[in-house]
């Protein structure tokens, strides 16, 4: 496993990572054993680095993810929580006051069993008003971080340019990382326009969803996917002319994410164990080149059609 410097933070962390949203029951069903047992094989295999949500299964993924950091030593992994998307009784709910920051990174470690939090995040700033994130969410979470509560400070997006936005408009050194999803994948490398940016404010940068939320499998994606019907079709087409040529899609768009060496870390989520082990194996493959610019040119018609988060 390859481990990178996350920015400025001093945090090496592997290549690949544990995104641990499946917990929370997200995108399957949930079997909470197994579910704990895919924490154990990350971290045995190398991935130190693991990331959650309150707003993920509304809290089960933090609780479940916190049972299982019962069983792993503190120096074995770096922890990644958020604040300001939650939910309650099956409904979502957005709240990036400072006051209510403060309260959810406490409620998040007494659900992790942990005493302080790596990373914590601003989570889906799209939602927010960007304005009360500079003035009132982020020097919320900047307090916490000179307690030594927090040890380091982030945002987390859908929208590139919002992460400018803020940055731009906070203290240097207020943001650290950035988590950007879908933007670093086979059939969207936008994320790519920022990275010089990024590099010059001392930003680090996590890419999330190498799968493109499932968009680059062979199952395909889920009925709730939010991307427009033509960029569905393409990935399909794409998924079966790796099938067709005895290759996996999937292998091929873990590979491409994790092989750029300016992003510090590439997250998945599953709560089995067994895809665990597989992720590690395709994230350590050599990159098929050769595939990756077939792959490609399917892809072209619509690389980079992106879609609203919801």
């Amino acid at each position: 496993m390859e481990y990178r410097e996350i920015g400025n933070t001093g945090m090496k962390v592997s290549s690949l990572s544990f995104g641990a949203s499946s917990l929370g029951g997200v995108f399957h069903s949930l079997k909470k054993e197994e579910g704990i047992q895919a924490v154990y094989t990350a971290v045995e295999n190398g991935i130190n680095f693991i990331d959650v949500s309150p707003y993920y299964g509304h809290l089960k993924a933090e609780l479940v993810l916190g049972e299982a950091l019962k069983g792993i030593g503190r120096d074995k992994y770096y922890l990644s929580t958020k604040v300001g998307r939650y939910g309650a009784d099956g409904k979502n709910y957005w709240d990036y006051s400072g006051k209510k920051a403060i309260e959810s990174v406490y409620e998040s470690m007494e659900r992790l069993n942990v005493d302080y939090i790596d990373l914590i995040n601003v989570h889906d700033v799209e939602f927010a008003d960007l304005n009360q994130v500079c003035n009132e969410t982020l020097p919320a979470l900047v307090e916490l971080r000179s307690k030594g509560i927090v040890k380091h400070v982030g945002i987390t997006n859908l929208t590139l340019r919002h992460f400018k936005y803020i940055i731009d408009n906070v203290p240097d050194g207020t943001v650290e990382s950035v988590l950007s999803f879908c933007h670093y994948c086979l059939n969207d490398d936008a994320l790519l326009d920022y990275l010089d940016y990024f590099e010059q404010k001392g930003v680090g940068v996590i890419n999330a969803s190498p799968f493109s939320m499932g968009l680059l499998t062979e199952r395909g994606a889920p009925d709730w996917h939010p991307a427009p019907k033509p960029l569905q079709d393409v990935c399909k087409r794409a998924a079966e002319y790796c099938k067709s040529k005895g290759k996996s899609i999937e292998q091929l768009a873990v590979k491409f994410s994790v092989n750029n060496p300016r992003i510090a870390t590439t997250l998945f989520s599953t709560t089995r164990p067994s895809a665990v082990l597989q992720n590690i194996e395709w994230a350590n493959a050599p990159l098929d080149e050769e595939l990756l610019e077939e792959v490609k040119t399917i892809l072209e018609p619509r690389f980079r059609d992106t879609w609203l988060n919801s």
